[in-house]
């Protein structure tokens, strides 16, 4: 595979330029004077978040591949993160299945990476398969995967559309040095949608959220850093920052119970959040940015509109991983190498609207849709990423304590 230069849009060219610096977790400062490097946000987390895993410290071993004799694989993923059709197929998909010869079940059956978790968790712990040969799941919860040796290494030789096309700013998380276990899927930004009929005006700030007009018809993400986070920014903290503790969460913790309680949060939720925006039981919601684009399809005109607070959104992505059970090794990697082909990159991203770690992905859009090379949620520019925040790496003892306080405001929802 013949090298590839880099795109020369400033976005790239300001992240790699700035890509080392940070040592952060899923979020980090993408402001001032130059952009952190998309390697930032996934520098993020080091260690195991998740504590102990149930083997003792034991190795577990992967199973035998058996991937030269069954030609099929199971790929989980989250809903709307994919290229789909009218019938509901997958165009990308069909192609590979027709190219490989391999069947792919694609089942889209992550909602939250805590709920998805907590599912194959006792499997994983035992070395067992888990229903799933690859699954996509956000850098931080791919570090608990990874630290607890909970995935299989890649054999890269099989996969040279990965390693020769993926941005190098995004080769070295402290996670995963070298992306031996993980690689990006897609990643994207958390911000605010509304209902264009409703709320004409729209939303400019999380404090939008809270007018008593939308009481009872507000959602937020059941992903504690991206709704705590988006408080949080909003109450002047920079989320990407060692600089804040318990004291900041606290005070986020605190107007996310004062809404739930008084009634103005509806509903808290993973990707389902799109049905309640759909039917109209809610109006406004803290989401994913790509999302909104394919509600937008699914209901067949622009009813939603989506922008990042005034005060600054978060930063993700979401990763590829090959869990320890998976009997489909070489499989999943034919499937993860096909998709880091950038004519094919740009053709999902084209529909998902997240941002492609594909290089040569910008210049394969200009063929499929002139109009989406400059689109923000694909190929965001520096001004863009200056609003954007990865929230820090937190330590255990965090992890839990946060994790904990957010999920009992969640029960009383």
């Amino acid at each position: 595979m013949p090298d590839r230069q880099l795109p020369s849009d400033p976005m790239i060219r300001a992240l790699i330029s700035q890509a080392r610096a940070a040592q952060i977790s899923r979020r980090g400062v993408l402001a001032g004077a130059g952009a952190l490097s998309l390697m930032g946000f996934l520098a993020a987390c080091t260690g195991r978040v998740g504590g102990s895993d149930s083997t003792g410290g034991s190795a577990l071993t992967a199973p035998e591949d058996l991937s030269s004799s069954v030609k099929t694989l199971t790929w989980a993923n989250w809903s709307f993160y994919l290229d789909e059709d009218d019938d509901g197929n997958h165009p990308t998909l069909q192609a590979f299945e027709e190219q490989t010869g391999l069947t792919v079940n694609y089942d889209v059956s992550i909602d939250d990476n805590n709920t998805y978790f907590a599912k194959v968790r006792d499997q994983l712990a035992l070395g067992q398969g888990i229903g799933a040969d690859t699954v996509c799941l956000t850098d931080w919860m791919a570090n608990i995967w990874i630290a607890s040796g909970y995935t299989q290494a890649f054999d890269k030789a099989k996969m040279p559309n990965v390693y020769a096309n993926l941005n190098p700013s995004l080769m070295n998380p402290s996670f995963d040095p070298g992306r031996a276990n993980s690689v990006p899927w897609q990643s994207g930004f958390a911000g605010l949608a509304w209902n264009t009929e409703k709320l004409p005006n729209g939303l400019a700030s999380v404090d939008d959220l809270w007018n008593p007009d939308l009481k009872g018809r507000v959602g937020v993400l059941s992903e504690m850093r991206d709704t705590i986070g988006l408080i949080m920014l909003s109450q002047g903290v920079d989320i990407s920052s060692g600089s804040w503790g318990d004291t900041e969460f606290q005070n986020a913790i605190d107007v996310f119970a004062q809404q739930v309680s008084d009634g103005q949060i509806r509903n808290i939720k993973g990707n389902s959040y799109a049905d309640d925006l759909i039917n109209e039981d809610t109006l406004a919601a803290i989401v994913w940015s790509g999302d909104i684009t394919a509600i937008n399809a699914e209901v067949g005109y622009d009813k939603f509109g989506f922008a990042l607070p005034d005060s600054g959104g978060t930063l993700w992505s979401d990763n590829f991983m090959i869990p320890i059970g998976s009997q489909q090794k070489a499989n999943v990697e034919t499937l993860i190498d096909y998709y880091y082909q950038p004519e094919v990159a740009a053709e999902v991203a084209a529909w998902v609207n997240y941002i492609t770690p594909v290089v040569g992905a910008q210049e394969a859009m200009a063929d499929i849709d002139p109009e989406m090379v400059e689109n923000q949620l694909i190929f965001p520019d520096e001004e863009t990423l200056a609003n954007a925040f990865i929230f820090r790496a937190l330590s255990n003892q965090e992890q839990e304590k946060y994790n904990a306080e957010f999920e009992a405001v969640g029960l009383g929802a």
